[in-house]
């Protein structure tokens, strides 16, 4: 989930990441903000309110809350009204 970038983007970064290196598999990204890695394709999301996300619908069972934001339990579990377990 990143509310900033599109799924073209995403796959620039995952392809070209500066701290592990360039990505030797193929990367693409579509116009509805997912992309494609290896030729599996890997939902993502724009959504700012985690409750608002539909983890379940993409098959997530475990979510990494990252961004910082979300730093205390109460705030971090709103990611399990989308389906996350």
């Amino acid at each position: 989930n990143d509310p900033f970038i599109d799924g073209e983007y995403m796959a620039y970064m995952f392809k070209y990441d500066t701290v592990h290196g360039r990505f030797k598999g193929s990367v693409e990204g579509t116009k509805d903000g997912s992309f494609i890695v290896n030729g599996r394709k890997i939902a993502t999301f724009t959504e700012r309110d985690p409750n608002n996300i539909k983890w379940g619908s993409a098959g997530a069972d475990i979510v990494v809350e990252s961004t910082g934001v979300f730093t205390s339990l109460d705030k971090a579990k709103s990611h399990f009204t989308g389906g996350a377990k």
